[in-house]
Order: structure tokens, then C-alpha cells, then sequence
């Protein structure tokens, strides 16, 4: 939608201009009603829902009122071609046009409005944000000697009786909470509590109940993108920094789901009262991923375990002999799905990070391979959707797989493994491709 106006925008200002200049007139008083209709359609297109108001078209909003306004009061005030024809001006008010609608329409074009994912459930679905403060940490990002915070967000069944299922999710290295909200909803849907975790400093912004904001560490970022680069680490080094990466989010994810087992007992919340604490499972994407599957090794609590598109970190060590990193083979308990896109699946043979990934099938008690074919890192979260040039330009390419398709079948597979899992509805039994 965001694309179809912006381009009739501009066919109406150029052909305007070539107007004018065939005429060899300014036309200033169908200027202005033209002005006055377009913003006239698009507030009806708004009322209407055609155009779904968000923060992507305010800026929009605001230069076609201001276009309005003027076209109003240049109506009332002048007569008919006020001006002298001149090309030159012309020329030089469509150009001007093309530079402020293209500047006005760059939210709608980098967030485009789009349709959410299917939502299967027979629940409706709920949402509460909360900052839990964790007295036993000082924040290691911030000089002020203040205790560390975890923003999360739930996703529940609303108006619901029972208890269902904990399923906690943690986000990438540059992500946020909300990355995989489409699979939160539909897990929420179908009777689970989501709760969704933002790690501060490694999420790339979060702000806090009081209004506490942060922002992605300067260095941690610069540590994530020298890690994918040739030269920059040693492998003892990059080993390093995956044992500090890891022990940052499963503190986190430890704290947050201790705090809700605590107010599970003692919280009239409606939400900790509909938790089952006995069904636990966690998941994440990329480095969410690679934690979620840390904790499924050292929790007791934790039964199921998704992994979206990371390396098994907790299932590596470092080989002074060899210089490298080598799957540990230890047995591993936990039920365990991994969802690979291209990228990652072209790296389980010629990556000593993803090492422990090719052991799974053999020392895993149970575990789960599905590939997308087609699809790129972010593929598996709802950037895609909210922002394809963004996600574009942080996975260095457009994915040939459909938007829709890849995250609508992810979201089923992941229900389908934690029904199996921890409700016991089966069997599950996934393609190796999709």
C-alpha cells in the first residue's frame, strides 16, 4: 500500500509539471485542489482502515495536511494563476516535491504495512510488559553501580481457565523482544504463556518501567561483528567471548524464570497463576538460540528446547592440541528442535562453531532437524515483514523462500514440537526440508 501511493504521488507531480509546461501555465488553483483531494483520500483511506495508522505514516500525514492548508488558504487568498509562467519554476517546485514526499514516505517504504501471520488458536491473545530487577547482579555495561534489568513481555490466553505451559524466548545479538511475535501469538493461541526476554545491552534497544533506557553496548557489537570476521580472534579468543556471551543470557533467563516460579506462588496475577511450572520449555533465535540450548543442559525444569538458527555453544570446547573448537559428545537429555535457514546450514560441514550441531544426531537422547530451504538468517523472525529493507541489508541479500510461507510453517512446527513435548499431543513428525 505504502509503495502504491508513494509512486501515484509522484506520477501526479511529474505529470502536474509536464502539464504546466505543455500549457505553458502554472495552474495554481488545480494545484491546490489537487492538494486538498489527496489529503481528503488519504484521511478517508485511514478512517476506512485501507491505510492502517501507525508510526510509518505520520510524517506523511503531516506534509499532506500542510499541503492542504496551504492549498486551502492559496484559494481563498489569490485568484486563479497568480504567477507568471515560468519553466524554470516549474521544474524547480516538482523537484523539490519529489525530494520532501520521498523524505516523508521512507517510513512507509522501510516499514511497509503488512498482514500478521495466520493465527490457528482457538484463544484470543494477551500482552503485559514487566522490568524485573535482579538484586544479585550489578549492571557490567554502566558505571552506576545500579543492579542489572531485564525487560520481558508476555504473550498469554486471554480470559482463560487452567494453566498452561512457560515458554520463554530469548532474542538474537542485535534483536529485541518482540522478534518472533507472529510464533508468540500463535503459541499463545493454542494455550501457552510466552514470555519474551530483552537482554540489555545485547538487545538493540530496551527501555525499562521507569523509563530507563539502553541501547546496544558499543563493544559487545563490535565484539559480534569481529567474531564473523576472518583474522580478528584467535579461536581461543573467540571461544572466550562465547562463554562471557552466554553466561550474560542464561543469568538472564535463569533470573527471569526463577522470578515468575517465584510470583507463581505467591502473585495473584492472573498471568503467574496460569502458569503450569511444571511444563517448561525455552527458544530463541541466533544467539537466543544457542542460549536456550545452554539452559536446556543445566536446568532440570526445562523439557523442551527450540533452537533457531545457532551454533550448540554449551556443546563445545577448545582444543589447545588442534587450535579449534570441538563438540564435547556429552549426552545430551532435552528434547531438542533445531530450524536451520541456508545460511547456517551451509556452514554444519565447514565450521568448526557449528561442530557440535553435526555431533547432535549422535549424542542427543532426542532431537529434530528442519531446514528451510531458501530462506536467510532472519527469514525465521517477523523482520521480514516489518521491514524487508532492513532485513535485507543485515542478512546481505533478499531470501528466495515466500516471507509468509517460512514463518507461518516455522510457527506450526515449533506448536506442533511443544504440543508434542510438553502437552504429549502427537506424534511429531516434521519434513527434513521445507
Amino acid at each position: 500500500m505504502g509503495t502504491l501511493l508513494f509512486f501515484i504521488a509522484l506520477i501526479i507531480e511529474i505529470a502536474f509539471a509536464i502539464y504546466c509546461m505543455v500549457t505553458k501555465q502554472s495552474h495554481q488553483k488545480i494545484r491546490n485542489w489537487v492538494r486538498i483531494a489527496v489529503f481528503v483520500a488519504f484521511t478517508t483511506l485511514t478512517l476506512f482502515s485501507v491505510i492502517i495508522w501507525s508510526f510509518r505514516w505520520i510524517l506523511c500525514a503531516i506534509l499532506l495536511f500542510i499541503m492542504a492548508l496551504i492549498g486551502t488558504v492559496s484559494l481563498i487568498r489569490i485568484k486563479a494563476n497568480p504567477y507568471e509562467y515560468k519553466g524554470a519554476r516549474i521544474v524547480r517546485k516538482a523537484i523539490i516535491m519529489i525530494v520532501v514526499l520521498t523524505f516523508a514516505f521512507t517510513p512507509v517504504l522501510v516499514f511497509p504495512q503488512y498482514k500478521l501471520p495466520k493465527v490457528t488458536g482457538e484463544y484470543k491473545v494477551a500482552t503485559a510488559t514487566y522490568t524485573y530487577t535482579d538484586n544479585s547482579r550489578i549492571e557490567a555495561f554502566t558505571d552506576t553501580g545500579k543492579h542489572r534489568f531485564v525487560n520481558v513481555e508476555f504473550w498469554y490466553p486471554q480470559h482463560a481457565d487452567g494453566t498452561y505451559p512457560l515458554l520463554v524466548f530469548s532474542h538474537g545479538a542485535y534483536g529485541i523482544k518482540s522478534s518472533n511475535t507472529s510464533t508468540y501469538t500463535e503459541l499463545a493461541s493454542h494455550g501457552y504463556v510466552v514470555v519474551s526476554i530483552d537482554h540489555p545491552y545485547h538487545s538493540f534497544y530496551t527501555a525499562a518501567a521507569d523509563g530507563t533506557k539502553a541501547m546496544i553496548n558499543s563493544e559487545y557489537y563490535r565484539e559480534v561483528s569481529n567474531a564473523n570476521k576472518e583474522g580478528i580472534y584467535t579461536v581461543e579468543e573467540l571461544y572466550g567471548l562465547i562463554q562471557k556471551w552466554m553466561k550474560l543470557r542464561t543469568d538472564d533467563m535463569n533470573f527471569v524464570i526463577d522470578t515468575i516460579l517465584e510470583k507463581s506462588k505467591s502473585d495473584s496475577n492472573p498471568i503467574y497463576q496460569h502458569i503450569n511450572t511444571a511444563k517448561i520449555g525455552v527458544f530463541g533465535h541466533s544467539m537466543g538460540g544457542a542460549a536456550s540450548v545452554w539452559l536446556g543442559r543445566e536446568r532440570d525444569d526445562v523439557h523442551a528446547v527450540v533452537n533457531i538458527d545457532a551454533p550448540l555453544f554449551s556443546e563445545l570446547s577448545y582444543d589447545e592440541d588442534t587450535d579449534d573448537l570441538v563438540a564435547t559428545n556429552k549426552t545430551y537429555t532435552t528434547p531438542l528442535l533445531n530450524i536451520y535457514s541456508d545460511d547456517v546450514w551451509r556452514q554444519l560441514d565447514n565450521n568448526s562453531t557449528y561442530a557440535a550441531n553435526k555431533a547432535a544426531d549422535r549424542n542427543f537422547s532426542e532431537v529434530y532437524t528442519v531446514h528451510f530451504q531458501g530462506a536467510k538468517h532472519l527469514s525465521l523472525t517477523d523482520l521480514p515483514l516489518f521491514s524487508p529493507v532492513l532485513a535485507n541489508m543485515l542478512q546481505g541479500g533478499k531470501a528466495t523462500i515466500d516471507t509468509y510461507y517460512c514463518i507461518e510453517t516455522e510457527n506450526q512446527i515449533i506448536l506442533n514440537f511443544f504440543d508434542y513435548v510438553l502437552k504429549g499431543i502427537g506424534p511429531f513428525t516434521p519434513k527434513e526440508t521445507y
